[in-house]
């Protein structure tokens, strides 16, 4: 197998050979675990240490009243303890280190046995020490690519890549590459999964690894100078910019004043709950009821931690259009970034809490193959395009997923967000579907426009559905019994699992069924012509 250093430039990972992960990748995988419940430990028995360091080096220790007789039975209350009194200092000392060198030879073999390569038409991950694995994602499947920086890798300059790719289970993660061979090789993966050629290899001459052999011992000065440059790399990685500048030019990334990520955050539906929280805490000091308190305080620390959480993931946010599709990021100390290329978004959905309407924010979710509700709280985070923003970044952010038919659905998009009745095209909803939406039948509504299908419903939480018909799997038609008196009937459009549900609650019955046809028609003419998921076909490698 050939080893390429993690030093040597990115472009190498796509040749086709393989290769392995950063060398840091045993400890930042396992080792900071073990090294957090091995200093756990220690602080937890640092006392208990300290008198036994004393009982051993101290005069008179044999005079202090410990004997093996008096420690029989209470291993499992003071394992040091007994450990002493029964002379197995230099057997205990010797299990730990035996231990800590099991658990290092394991990472390391973990790490040799890892490898990885690029071809033209997969990424394969061979792992596994007694049970080897081969796993192989087709680069046409990839639905996106996500590039994570946590806070202790970056002290390393590594970076975790995830590949996305659609089907259950379908993801492969390389954790780590170096810094900048994760952002190298994300770009080949996008190039190869466009479908454009491969560029012509660089003739560049193989860059002088740090700390390369030299001609004799390397000097002090010489040493020191490695050490600094390497301090202003990782200086100058954490100061970066999360985005390129000449991937997308400034004027068109979208970013979040982290005024209105705290305003949204205490405005939510959260935070109601919170407020109920602190109420039922409340009654339950002030009338001495303790369960109460057992039931409700960890209730509100958990919505706590939500809230903060969702707040530092939004530092720094920002969501550009870049060639190879759309280009998420956020984080402070620990970044991640998501590229999303074209033609993988099955739906879009724009929401507005009724808390956030006086200001006017919306928050934006999408649809994406091997990205569902259910696989956690990263596929969740990235289903999230846009977690709070204005009119005008909706409409911005939907033309960056949908750029195709930006200009045609424009006054159907804006129609759709604050809109009612048959405002901008929309077929909307009759006054008899008050029956079974009495606060929302205004709002029902549905409006075909540029090959996209938008969806209208909600008032206490507004909602505008697009789904790009090129993309959707089947269209059905329900009418219940209580749809039927009513000579109503629902449409529902069904897309890849994901947070977002795109149907129609209530249109009379020929609007339901001329709906249905247009789109089933429409659905497999634009699936025909679509080419977005091919975007790099035909034209030169970048």
């Amino acid at each position: 197998m050939t080893s390429v250093d993690p030093r040597t430039s990115a472009r190498d990972l796509a040749d086709g050979e393989w290769h392995r992960l950063h060398p840091a990748s045993p400890l930042l995988r396992g080792g900071l675990v073990f090294i957090a419940v091995l200093g756990f430990v220690l602080a937890n028995l640092r006392e208990r240490l300290v008198e036994v360091f004393l009982l051993l080096v101290a005069p008179g220790g044999d005079d202090r009243g410990f004997a093996p007789g008096d420690f029989e039975g209470d291993w499992a209350e003071d394992p040091i303890t007994g450990i002493v009194a029964n002379g197995l200092v230099g057997w205990a000392l010797a299990g730990l280190a035996a231990v800590i060198v099991l658990v290092v030879l394991g990472f390391w073999l973990a790490w040799r046995m890892h490898s990885f390569r690029v071809t033209n038409e997969a990424l394969e991950v061979r792992s596994g020490i007694l049970i080897r694995s081969h796993r192989s994602a087709r680069l046409d499947r990839i639905q996106g690519i996500n590039v994570a920086r946590p806070v202790f890798a970056r002290l390393f300059g590594a970076a975790k890549l995830d590949v996305s790719v659609a089907g259950q289970s379908g993801n492969v993660d390389l954790s780590y590459l170096g810094s900048a061979q994760a952002d190298r090789l994300r770009a080949d993966l996008l190039r190869l999964a466009s479908g454009a050629r491969r560029a012509a290899a660089e003739s560049v001459g193989p860059d002088a690894a740090p700390g390369a052999a030299l001609d004799g011992a390397p000097s002090a000065a010489s040493l020191a100078a490695r050490a600094g440059g390497l301090v202003n790399r990782r200086v100058d990685e954490f100061l970066a910019p999360e985005l390129d500048p000449t991937l997308a030019p400034p004027e068109s990334v979208v970013r979040i004043p982290l005024a209105r990520v705290i305003a949204s955050s205490l405005l939510g539906g959260s935070m109601v709950w919170f407020v109920v929280l602190v109420a039922a805490i409340t009654i339950g000091v002030a009338t001495g009821a303790p369960w109460l308190l057992f039931t409700f305080v960890p209730a509100a620390i958990g919505l706590v931690s939500y809230l903060w959480s969702r707040i530092t993931k939004s530092l720094r946010y920002s969501i550009a259009g870049t060639p190879d599709g759309v280009r998420i990021g956020s984080g402070l100390l620990s970044t991640t970034n998501q590229t999303i290329p074209p033609g993988r978004v099955h739906a879009i959905e724009a929401t507005q809490w009724l808390l956030w309407r006086p200001f006017g924010w919306w928050t934006v979710r999408i649809n994406v193959a091997g990205q569902s509700v259910t696989g956690g709280g990263d596929a969740i985070q990235r289903t999230l395009v846009l977690p709070v923003g204005t009119a005008d970044d909706v409409r911005r952010v939907v033309g960056l997923l949908a750029p195709d038919a930006a200009v045609e659905i424009g006054p159907a998009l804006d129609a759709g967000l604050t809109g009612r009745g048959g405002d901008g095209g929309f077929v909307a909803a009759p006054r008899r579907a008050a029956w079974i939406r009495p606060t929302s039948w205004r709002r029902i509504g549905l409006a075909l426009a540029g090959g996209v299908a938008l969806l209208r419903r909600g008032w206490v939480l507004r909602s505008l559905v697009l789904v790009p018909l090129a993309r959707l799997q089947s269209v059905a038609v329900a009418r219940g019994p209580v749809r039927r008196a009513l000579g109503l009937a629902s449409l529902r459009l069904h897309t890849v699992a994901g947070p977002v549900t795109p149907d129609v609650p209530a249109l009379a019955r020929a609007d339901a069924d001329a709906a249905f046809d247009a789109i089933a028609t429409e659905a497999v003419a634009r699936a025909i012509r679509d080419r977005s998921d091919r975007w790099g076909v035909g034209l030169d490698a970048r």
